[in-house]
């Protein structure tokens, strides 16, 4: 009898695991083992190193009474890939245009894997501004594009985002009244705080939103007073300009997920 060739290069193991990341990708606080064992039809037994392994590589975390749930590592390698690559390329001309208007250097930042990371920049127009390499990794906790990225986010996904940014971290400490703080920026549409790093510098971030409202990546300006271009603008002028030009981003990765997700389902 011919071997079925969807059986013949079977990897049990990687099947086990693969099994268990999609079931968990549709629970919502987790399963126990021994539940984990019951959806799949399997003994307990067969998925204690299995979810060892998912735990220790960062793909599934503990909770309390011994339930497992999914972490936001699977998002994080998914936003890396092409579609990152897209609102990069997206985002370029626009970013551009914003570092003419303002005069101050511009960068886009991402969640990925425990940490808040610079996927694009743009450099002031002038001599003088305050810029971050691409590929940066920057603190969830005290900056601006980390206050965005987690304040448009549900309570769960800020907490797994935390919880994985605290593993890796060492400015651990959240600032007083974090969540009420995160809860603000959601409600007036932006963050801007003084620098934690450079004096002198204002943080003014902004979301770029998906069409569910949830933050796909943070436009941030390290906002610097110009003395030397004296029409230059205000840092509420510049605040207006970024939210427009966040506005602008977030219909175009907007329209770009929707047809992406027309396409794979044609």
């Amino acid at each position: 009898m011919e071997e079925d060739d969807s059986d013949r290069y079977r990897a049990p193991a990687l099947d086990k695991g693969l099994d268990i990341l999609e079931l968990l990708s549709g629970i919502d606080g987790g399963l126990t083992q021994a539940e984990i064992a019951k959806h799949l039809g399997r003994s307990p037994n067969e998925f204690y190193r299995m979810l060892d392994r998912l735990v220790r590589r960062g793909y599934v975390t503990r909770l309390e009474g011994d339930r497992y749930s999914l972490t936001l590592k699977l998002f994080g390698l998914a936003q890396l890939h092409a579609p990152v690559r897209r609102l990069a390329s997206y985002a370029t001309p626009l970013m551009r245009d914003l570092a003419v208007l303002t005069k101050q250097a511009n960068q886009l930042s991402v969640f990925d894997r425990g940490a808040a990371v610079v996927i694009a920049q743009q450099e002031a127009p002038d001599y003088w501004g305050i810029s971050i390499r691409v590929g940066s990794h920057i603190s969830l906790f005290n900056t601006g594009s980390g206050h965005v990225l987690l304040a448009f986010r549900s309570d769960e996904e800020r907490a797994m985002m935390i919880a994985e940014y605290e593993k890796h971290a060492d400015d651990i400490a959240q600032p007083a009244d974090f969540r009420e703080r995160l809860d603000h920026i959601r409600a007036r549409g932006y963050e801007i705080m003084p620098s934690a790093q450079t004096a002198g510098v204002y943080n003014i971030s902004a979301p770029i939103l998906g069409p569910d409202g949830r933050s796909i990546a943070a436009l941030t300006c390290p906002y610097i007073k110009l003395l030397n271009i004296p029409d230059a603008p205000d840092v509420d002028q510049a605040r207006e300009m970024l939210v427009t030009t966040a506005h602008k981003l977030s219909e175009l990765a907007g329209a770009d997920v929707i047809h992406s997700s027309v396409v794979r389902h044609a």
